[in-house]
């Protein structure tokens, strides 16, 4: 065997382990998110994922680090990228049709809004770093823990700060499926069945989030609440590009950053396969494969990132961070709601 083959089989197993690992844990997130009541309380396996990696990482994982580090490094990172890419084919550019100009403008309103409210009180009122503000405005504004992980590469964030808005995510995504069906009744004569799925899925967190609020109300708020909820995941990749030139913007004048701008190309395909999708090329059952397929890469990357973040750098965060994502969760009720109805007012 030549020296070339030995290099090429070390390299290869040099990643085998952590991505066994990850596997591991995502099989088991999988299982439990396929159990009624657990799926039914919006956590979804991406949720579960996140939460046992980090009871491996934070029992397991210190002893053998040394041979799983390659595989969850590259799950954390390019398996992320590739699960982002393919969550374009769960949209189609004629949902957008399905809400209508008010509901995309609905979404643009309120995802601006949120992350310019995140930029500024995570740091001026705040006190936390651009990263953190950043990441956790991210998840707020557009689709929860799969904005997070995707706006990691591009601020290239630690994973204690990515995990630190997930958390975010999951507490007040939690609170918001119990709180959103209880808040209908008091505000029916302001929201129809269908106006009041937009607002669900124009302000809630997570996708899995969405399906749970809306599902407790009727079919008809639930179709509603998860169409708009598409249509804000599809201004993911806008919002990348955006921010890698706030990025390159905001740069050091002796950095790289400054003469080049990090172009998020995840972010370009993600809007690519979406394209693609919306001409119905591939059967349905294909389709369905691939979305399993990437589910199941999205929540070997959470698992990955569970994995290398310790207790004590969540500690160490503190309670800024989740103050503010309460200040944004509290926006997005009140002031979410505002645009809602602002905005079906003035085009009835």
């Amino acid at each position: 065997m030549s020296e070339i083959t030995l290099q090429h089989h070390r390299t290869v197993w040099h990643f085998v382990p952590g991505l066994a690992l990850s596997a591991a844990v995502t099989a088991v997130a999988l299982w439990g998110g396929s159990i009624p009541a657990i799926a039914g309380a919006g956590f979804s396996a991406l949720t579960l994922a996140i939460l046992l990696g980090m009871v491996v990482g934070n029992t397991v994982y210190p002893h053998i680090w040394k041979s799983c580090d390659g595989g969850v490094i590259f799950a954390k990172q390019h398996l992320l990228r590739l699960g982002i890419i393919l969550y374009g084919f769960r949209l189609t550019f004629s949902q957008i049709a399905d809400v209508g100009v008010s509901g995309i403008a609905i979404d643009v309103l309120t995802l601006t809004s949120t992350f310019l409210l995140a930029c500024f009180i995570g740091q001026k009122v705040f006190g936390l770093d651009r990263q953190t503000s950043w990441l956790i405005g991210a998840g707020s504004s557009i689709c929860g823990a799969a904005a997070v992980l995707a706006t990691e590469p591009v601020v290239k964030a630690e994973a204690s700060k990515v995990t630190v808005a997930v958390a975010t995510v999951v507490i007040f995504g939690t609170l918001a499926i119990f709180l959103y069906p209880a808040m209908y009744p008091l505000v029916a004569h302001w929201f129809s069945p269908e106006t009041y799925g937009i607002y669900i899925g124009s302000t809630m967190h997570e996708v899995a989030q969405v399906v749970a609020a809306g599902h407790a109300i009727n079919p008809e708020a639930e179709n509603a609440a998860v169409i708009a909820k598409m249509l804000r995941v599809m201004m993911l990749a806008p919002f990348l590009i955006f921010l890698a030139a706030r990025v390159k913007q905001l740069a050091p004048a002796d950095s790289n950053q400054k003469s080049k701008i990090t172009i998020p190309w995840f972010a370009i395909l993600f809007i690519v396969v979406a394209i693609f999708n919306s001409f119905h090329l591939l059967p349905k059952s294909v389709v369905d494969m691939l979305v399993t397929l990437d589910t199941v890469l999205l929540a070997m990357a959470m698992a990955a990132l569970g994995v290398t973040t310790h207790v004590s750098a969540l500690k160490k965060a503190g309670a800024k961070p989740l103050l503010m994502a309460l200040v944004l969760f509290i926006w997005l009720i009140v002031g979410g709601g505002a645009i809602n109805l602002a905005v079906h007012s003035l085009m009835a």
